[in-house]
């Protein structure tokens, strides 16, 4: 046995400490201290049929009810008669594999209290040899009873958990946080189409990417659980494995670690299919015409409502077309009303097809149907599109082996200039199709002449914007970006127009007709170039902090050389990239999402930073977010006027900041205008702030003053 102690035993071996560590203390003082003062016993004994014991430490009252005097030699009673009947063979197997092999041993068993309780005991201990050079066990014996009835109500407890999860009829899982199976049940594996829970475990590794139908599901799964620390009735459209598809509900909660980290997501699934179903087939039924499909009178409110509260936000326009059909009743009484339905859902076909995805189509009644129409395209897109529907409500129709031809007169009011309740523009617009059917059968007519006054200015402006192009009447302006105390980060530069012509002509009119007549892209590389120019004549006078932000049209990001461009301004200017900030809409994320991708990546890597504007009016998604190289919220003006009211623009301003703050994205508010708007974004956390109440844009002349603190 070569690991066996030396001789001279246990306080004899302590003893032997360097003699440097022991200069000047009683170590034999130490050592009974230390030795009588353990919670548990200390003990030497010799290796025979009792376990005689040696020695005995004070800690033996407490362990056994039997003092050191009583154990020693056997004197009351022997470690071999108090330990538990059952398991003595368990020692002594422990004890004879330590003495044929390393020396140490470690054997939990139970003892007889001398009061009659049973203990759980831990004995570690070792063979070494004595003074006389003969074998003997010194070690140590501690109370564990404790530590065993708590891992045997773990175990039972546990046990009981695995019966209800294996045999429950309800799906129950366990998921890591980065998004795969621990654990499932039967119940899981079958709603899912698996035969086992491994099979389960193994074939969905990725949560995200293989079960939810709608991508970036899983995100606001764990989003729910940061903020609330659970889900409820978290209702998602799901994958099984042969590629069907089932509704289900989640209740869902996060287990914690003791220190307080997320270990694990655990929860219930239920198949909601059919509930689902239903309730999807009541809202339709309550919202749709059955005849032809189309919303109805209710979907249409809830479909103006939204597009108004749009408008309103963007300061945009939009129409209403009511379309009637012209000779149906002529028709519907020669043909049947077989006939007559027929072409009803053909026209509703007809109509659908001559809108774009922004746009609604519902059936208002009979064969009157109602479209809502946006200016995402400007005046001259909504002209299209009536001309459209006109043509192609005029093709002939084959109702029951016959063509027939139907035309349609369309009355059109603009929201919000006459009106912005659904009754006022159908009333309108019902009074502007009568005149027109009165003109003449095909027709469309406006309610009023504004539009058409708009028209004829819109084709006069246009030239003019051509002009001023070419002849450089266009100039920028800078409006400052500052922190809560007013001092400066940087300026967005923004472009201005004085007309000879029109006078000063406001952006609002000038860049959505850029967009339009593919000027924006001319604008945009005469405002890059100024800018950058100008911010690196900040930072030569000492100001290399400032960053220069300009506007970049969601029309750039389809040229394929956007990055080279930005490289070369910059380089013509001799301005380094992290002085250059770029804007963007939330409309470039949420298009071609690979192409957009690509070039912020490209523009990233070149050290410019990159910032969505008018942050809250896009519907972005967390999803889309966290694709994108981005830098930089920027918080609606809308919002931003509204934040001090204690309305909806305060909790979609704290969402926003909460969502940005998260991403660790920067926040400006931009259109600040009061001290208390100002206090409200501060306590929010946005960092920066641009708006009225601080500097209004200013001519390039003046910037040297500002920054100087004139």
């Amino acid at each position: 046995m070569n690991d066996i102690a030396p001789p001279n035993g246990f306080l004899p071996v302590l003893r032997k400490r360097r003699e440097s560590a022991w200069n000047g203390i009683d170590t034999d003082r130490v050592l009974q201290v230390l030795v009588h003062n353990l919670d548990g016993m200390v003990f030497r004994c010799a290796i025979d049929e009792q376990w005689t014991m040696h020695f005995v430490s004070d800690g033996s009252r407490e362990l056994t009810g039997y003092c050191p005097d009583e154990l020693e030699y056997n004197k009351v009673t022997s470690l071999e008669v108090i330990t538990y009947p059952e398991d003595r063979a368990v020692v002594r197997r422990a004890i004879s594999t330590a003495m044929a092999g390393s020396g140490r041993y470690r054997v939990q068993y139970r003892i007889v209290h001398r009061r009659g309780a049973v203990k759980w005991v831990l004995e570690r201990g070792a063979v070494v040899l004595d003074e006389k050079g003969q074998r003997v066990l010194e070690g140590f014996i501690e109370d564990v009873t404790e530590q065993v009835e708590s891992q045997r109500q773990l175990a039972d407890a546990e046990l009981r958990y695995r019966s209800i999860f294996e045999d429950s009829v309800v799906g129950m899982f366990q998921t890591s946080i980065d998004g795969h199976y621990l654990a499932a049940n039967r119940a899981l594996a079958g709603l899912y189409g698996y035969e086992t829970p491994d099979a389960l475990i193994a074939g969905l590794s990725d949560i995200a990417g293989r079960l939810y139908v709608e991508a970036g599901r899983r995100e606001e799964f764990k989003t729910l659980i940061r903020e609330h620390g659970r889900v409820t009735d978290f209702e998602s459209e799901v994958y099984r494995r042969d590629g069907s598809r089932i509704w289900i509900s989640e209740h869902a909660h996060v287990v914690y670690s003791p220190e307080g980290e997320a270990l694990y997501y655990e929860g219930t699934v239920e198949d909601v299919t059919a509930q689902h179903n239903y309730r999807q087939q009541l809202e339709y039924q309550a919202t749709h015409d059955p005849l032809t499909g189309l919303p109805n009178r209710n979907l249409l409110q809830d479909r103006l409502q939204q597009l108004l509260n749009l408008a309103q936000r963007r300061g945009t326009k939009g129409s209403l077309a009511f379309v009637d059909l012209d000779n149906f009743k002529l028709i519907n009484d020669s043909l049947g009303h077989g006939a007559g339905d027929k072409l009803l859902v053909e026209v509703a076909r007809r109509l659908r097809s001559c809108l774009r995805d922004t746009d609604t189509v519902a059936r208002y009644g009979g064969d009157e149907f109602v479209l809502i129409l946006g200016d995402d395209g400007g005046l001259s897109d909504t002209l299209h599109i009536l001309r459209r529907v006109r043509n192609a409500i005029g093709e002939p129709v084959m109702l029951d082996g016959q063509e027939v031809r139907v035309d349609c007169s369309i009355g059109v009011s603009v929201f919000p200039d006459d009106g912005a309740e659904l009754g006022v523009l159908l009333r309108h617009a019902d009074a502007a199709m009568h005149h027109a059917k009165k003109l003449g059968k095909g027709q469309f007519q406006f309610y009023t002449e504004s539009l058409n006054a708009e028209a004829r200015d819109r084709l006069a402006l246009d030239s003019a914007l051509r002009r001023a192009v070419e002849q450089e009447e266009l100039h920028v302006v800078y409006q400052p970006k500052v922190d809560a105390r007013g001092r400066p980060f940087g300026f967005e530069a923004l472009v201005r127009w004085e007309s000879a012509e029109f006078g000063s002509v406001s952006p609002v009119r000038f860049i959505p007709l850029a967009e339009e007549n593919g000027l924006i892209g001319q604008l945009t590389v005469f405002v890059l170039r100024t800018a950058c120019r100008e911010a690196a004549r900040w930072r030569a006078a000492g100001h290399g902090h400032l960053r220069v932000a300009v506007n970049i049209s969601p029309s750039l990001f389809r040229e394929k050389d956007l990055a080279a461009l930005v490289r070369a301004v910059l380089a013509e200017a001799g301005l380094p990239p992290e002085n250059l900030e770029l804007e963007i809409t939330e409309g470039v994320l949420m298009g071609d999402v690979q192409r957009t991708l690509a070039v912020l990546n490209e523009l990233k890597a070149m050290g410019v930073y990159i910032a969505v504007d008018d942050f809250g009016t896009g519907y972005s998604s967390l999803a889309y977010l966290k694709r994108f190289p981005i830098d930089i919220l920027k918080v609606d003006r809308s919002f931003v006027l509204e934040c001090d009211q204690g309305n909806g623009g305060l909790a979609i301003t704290r969402a926003i900041v909460s969502l940005a703050h998260s991403l660790n994205l920067r926040v400006v508010a931009e259109g600040v205008e009061q001290q208390t708007q100002l206090a409200v974004l501060n306590a929010l956390g946005c960092q920066e702030f641009q708006g009225y109440y601080f500097a209004r844009p200013m001519p390039v002349e003046q910037i040297a003053a500002y920054l100087a603190g004139g």
